[in-house]
């Protein structure tokens, strides 16, 4: 079981600010491709993540435990 926490536009979307799934072992990329699929998140791919803290990249793999972030880039002026 890894913890999904949502940022910004991501919690509007999704509803929640955070969920639990069964998806230990896959990459940041395919999760975030199972997220925009299955919870009709378009926006995933612009997405930055964080696991346990610290900055992930698309082919780091979420390990049983771990809490990933998602951050959507910011706008504003």
């Amino acid at each position: 079981m890894i913890k999904v926490l949502f940022f910004a536009r991501l919690q509007e979307e999704i509803g929640k600010e955070s969920m639990e799934v069964e998806k230990a072992g896959v990459s940041v990329s395919d999760l975030k491709k199972w997220l925009a699929a299955t919870h009709h998140l378009p926006h995933m791919t612009q997405t930055m993540a964080a696991i346990n803290e610290n900055y992930a990249n698309d082919d780091d793999i979420v390990n049983e435990g771990d809490t990933i972030a998602f951050i959507p880039p910011v706008s504003g002026g």
